[in-house]
């Protein structure tokens, strides 16, 4: 049986090394990228650019393509093909929500800014912690 590998991607750095980690570790696996596109709450984040966005929804299409472009160029770097899905939400709870479809998931700990471990490293330990399936944490 082939084991299917989740990774959650945004535009970090971090991410991208988590994708190259599943790749390297999981030669053989289905591996699946996932972007979420956050809601805007009081942190914001990239969210903040689509709630003041004319288009919020032509800008979120822009931001997942920049992320499964980057995605798709490191897979071939190392001849694998990978599915991308978009979710839209709570980041670390629509990853739990989509853990539930994969045998582990891959996740980016955490950049070197502070507000970047605050918020991502946040949400690497949500899914560590909600998630059914193992997790390998990256960074």
């Amino acid at each position: 049986m082939t084991p299917h590998v989740l990774v959650p991607m945004n535009d970090s750095e971090i991410a991208e090394q988590a994708l190259e980690f599943a790749l390297e570790a999981y030669p053989a696996a289905g591996i699946t990228v996932l972007n979420v596109i956050g809601v805007p709450t009081w942190h914001m984040g990239n969210a903040a650019g689509l709630a003041l966005s004319d288009d919020p929804s032509r800008m979120a299409e822009t931001q997942t393509e920049v992320v499964f472009e980057r995605a798709r160029e490191l897979a071939a770097s190392y001849d694998i093909e990978i599915t991308t899905i978009v979710e839209t939400g709570n980041p670390s709870r629509a990853i739990v929500r989509r853990a539930e479809e994969f045998d582990v998931v891959v996740i980016g700990g955490h950049e070197r800014g502070l507000s970047s471990r605050l918020l991502v490293g946040n949400v690497a330990t949500a899914v560590t912690r909600r998630s059914s399936v193992p997790v390998t944490v990256v960074g």
